[in-house]
């Protein structure tokens, strides 16, 4: 895992965002309907491609140890805006689709093991986010 990412505007578009990440390279927007370009992937879509990823990977890991007969993960999640007790709340909706020749009991115990991904399980419970100013260059 990269310790630090690289955030910043490329000014190739009004809200196109050079990443970097290690030796990796991407870009993320916004879409067109908000003002983007659709250059890239929306911040709120690199959400969900880390916690699907993580919790592909998770269940992967699990399969593994356990010589289960896993062939196969997809992760398929979108975000809604939802109600929650008068409040408005982010929702993201992750739905599995795992392939192999799996007992309904194996089924359900990767189903407990995808939440306890660590992608998951930070975004499930209050995180803390410290900011602070950087010094001028």
């Amino acid at each position: 895992m990269s310790n630090v990412v690289i955030v910043a505007e490329n000014g190739l578009g009004r809200y196109q965002q050079g990443i970097r990440i290690g030796e990796h390279s991407l870009i993320a927007d916004e879409p067109v309907n908000v003002g983007g370009a659709d250059a890239g992937p929306a911040p709120f879509d690199f959400v969900m491609a880390g916690l699907g990823a993580c919790t592909s990977m998770t269940l992967r890991m699990y399969a593994e140890r356990k010589s289960l007969p896993l062939t196969g993960i997809s992760v398929a999640l979108s975000h809604a805006k939802i109600d929650v007790d008068g409040q408005s709340r982010d929702q993201i909706s992750r739905e599995i689709t795992l392939e192999g020749n799996l007992t309904d009991e194996q089924r359900q115990r990767l189903l407990e093991i995808a939440g306890k991904c660590p992608v998951h399980r930070a975004l499930s419970q209050s995180m803390t986010i410290e900011s602070r100013l950087a010094e001028s260059a």
